[in-house]
């Protein structure tokens, strides 16, 4: 077997250049010492070059050509190469429940679903690197107040320091993608505890931005489906403000205020 072929339906847009993918795989040497699973090897260009970093490497592909391809170029990682779905499989028996750097040349139609997955298991991955869609990466490094701020921002560097490296051009793949790519590194922050609930920090950040063109106090009535908030819930100053205008600190602010009021008009309606 010579070759893998592109596949459309797996988004598979095959790097060419030999000198971004070892800058690619370059990405992991900021998390030392500890085990690199690569998504979507494909033919294994940034394979070649992550093997030779002394420490031990899996790889996860859901194409069954590619695999066959990777036992037979590849064969000392034959038995870490692993055929299944990454969105799909537990990550924490991989390493034996040890930590490990995620990195690969993701599928872009999947990059979004893949760091929320890392987000479900960040006490495990403390370091993620990779190339995937620009306009992805815009949005994961974004600061507020810029328009490429969104819920990846929020959710993502609530936990992560988030690195845009550098641009990749469309001409260095095969096929060539309609847009162009970016490298980007996040690595765990201090965060150990958000300093609010979770779950419903996940939720008013998707509410609010889901009608991110409106102020607060119209885009959190979602949040209140049951029993509305009080008029005075609504009278606070943060309530003027957009969802792209608040730092990850004031969304953690903002839960709070929405699990107070929440359990306000919960007893206020227990009481009637």
């Amino acid at each position: 077997m010579k070759t893998v072929r592109p596949k459309k339906n797996l988004g598979q847009h095959f790097l060419t250049d030999l000198s971004i993918a070892k800058a690619i795989a370059d990405t992991v040497d900021a998390c030392p010492g500890i085990p690199v699973l690569e998504i979507g090897p494909g033919m294994g260009v940034l394979t070649q070059f992550l093997v030779t970093k002394n420490r031990e490497v899996k790889a996860v592909e859901i194409d069954k050509e590619s695999v066959e391809y990777l036992h037979a170029n590849f064969p000392k990682l034959r038995d870490n190469i692993i055929g299944d779905d990454f969105l799909r499989m537990p990550l924490d028996g991989i390493f034996g429940g040890r930590q490990f750097v995620l990195t690969g040349n993701y599928p872009y139609d999947i990059s979004s679903q893949i760091f929320f997955k890392m987000l479900d298991n960040k006490d495990l991955i403390p370091c993620c690197t990779g190339m995937i869609q620009r306009e992805v990466a815009l949005r994961m490094a974004s600061e507020p107040g810029n328009k490429a701020y969104g819920i990846l921002s929020v959710l993502i560097q609530a936990w992560y320091d988030v690195e845009y490296l550098f641009t990749v051009d469309e001409n260095v793949f095969n096929p060539p993608p309609k847009v162009k790519s970016a490298v980007i590194r996040m690595t765990r922050n201090t965060v150990t505890d958000l300093g609010c609930d979770e779950a419903l920090f996940k939720r008013v950040v998707k509410a609010v931005f889901n009608q991110r063109r409106k102020m607060l106090r119209v885009s959190l009535r979602q949040v209140f489906s049951g029993t509305p908030a009080r008029a005075e819930f609504y009278a606070a100053d943060i309530m003027t403000k957009r969802p792209e205008q608040l730092t990850v600190a004031q969304f953690v602010d903002l839960t709070n205020m929405v699990e107070a009021e929440l359990k306000a008009v919960s007893t206020v309606s227990g009481e009637k």
